[in-house]
């Protein structure tokens, strides 16, 4: 097992927390059917509305197959861009970067959620002033408890953003070549391991979850040493060599899973979205129980055939 069975069940339930978010998300801005009354006929009709996105994010009118190309070299554009500030160590730009990119994303959360409750007024205000402080501790003054918190309200917002403009083939088109990217990036051109070293060294920020901590071996030599003397205590302190492990998972193993689930959500339901959920976070579990410790996995390779699979067995409901 890659991680330990603690750590391990924690990256789990983060996952799975933010795919249900992230599903209630997209919920909250999908289109609604709703049964008003006609003030002239007196009649009862149905009309359907769709909530838009705060802050002028309303995605543009386009067909699937132009979303799937957009999305793709727009990932493409953004990775050409990333590795260039990397190499120039722009590092003030991309936190900027990074914290415009979490503010918006989690005020599009807040705001989905705010907007249900009908004696709040200038909602996006709102839901905008709560998510500036957040982003701020995030990207300029971070801790691993405010990083994988606000890390959960980030890829509902991004994902409600995609799923408008994406049908259930370009959305699985887009699984598949996610996959094979991250086989690229991971097993042969080592740019996801660069860009987490250089993310978590110089910029400090990670986007992805992460957990460090520390093996049961030095978890006790810190116990041992905790019941010595204080005068003792400091001098082998001093001299001692602990190793912290760091659990990650990066931010789009979280993000595309969802964004496929959303669409299957607005396109058949909870119960085949659900199922996605559910057993891409299966598959999670059997990556991390089969991964070999301080090896690097392209997750997607084993998330985008699950979140398939779901599909397919979804369509049996």
């Amino acid at each position: 097992m890659k991680h330990n069975i603690r750590i391990t069940l924690l990256l789990l339930a983060m996952f799975l927390f933010a795919q249900l978010l992230g599903l209630a998300v997209i919920h909250a801005y999908s289109p609604q059917q709703e049964q008003v009354v006609n003030a002239t006929t007196g009649a009862i009709e149905d009309v359907i509305t769709t909530p838009p996105l705060p802050y002028g994010m309303q995605p543009p009118e386009m067909q699937p197959r132009d979303a799937f190309t957009s999305i793709i070299i727009s990932i493409i554009i953004a990775t050409l861009i990333l590795f260039f500030l990397m190499k120039k160590k722009a590092n003030l730009l991309l936190r900027i970067w990074l914290f415009s990119v979490v503010t918006i994303s989690m005020a599009i959360v807040f705001n989905a959620f705010l907007s249900k409750l009908s004696f709040l007024s200038n909602v996006q205000m709102l839901a905008f002033v709560l998510a500036f402080p957040l982003a701020f501790y995030k990207i300029f003054l971070p801790n691993k408890i405010t990083h994988n918190l606000t890390e959960l309200l980030i890829y509902p917002g991004i994902a409600a953003v995609f799923v408008p403009i994406l049908n259930i083939w370009a959305a699985a088109g887009l699984l598949v070549a996610i996959a094979l990217y991250d086989v690229y990036a991971v097993w042969h051109s080592g740019f996801m391991q660069k860009l987490a070293n250089f993310q978590m060294q110089q910029l400090k920020v990670f986007t992805g979850f992460f957990v460090p901590y520390v093996a049961k071996k030095d978890r006790a030599k810190i116990a041992r040493i905790k019941a010595l003397p204080q005068k003792e205590r400091g001098r082998i302190l001093k001299r001692l060599k602990i190793k912290v492990n760091l659990a990650i998972l990066g931010g789009g193993d979280v993000t595309f899973p969802l964004i496929f689930a959303g669409v299957i959500l607005r396109a058949s339901g909870w119960i085949p979205a659900l199922l996605i959920s559910v057993i891409s976070t299966v598959a999670l579990f059997l990556l991390f129980a089969f991964a070999k410790k301080g090896k690097f996995y392209p997750a997607m390779l084993f998330l985008s055939p699950a979140c398939i699979l779901a599909w397919l067995v979804g369509m049996l409901f």
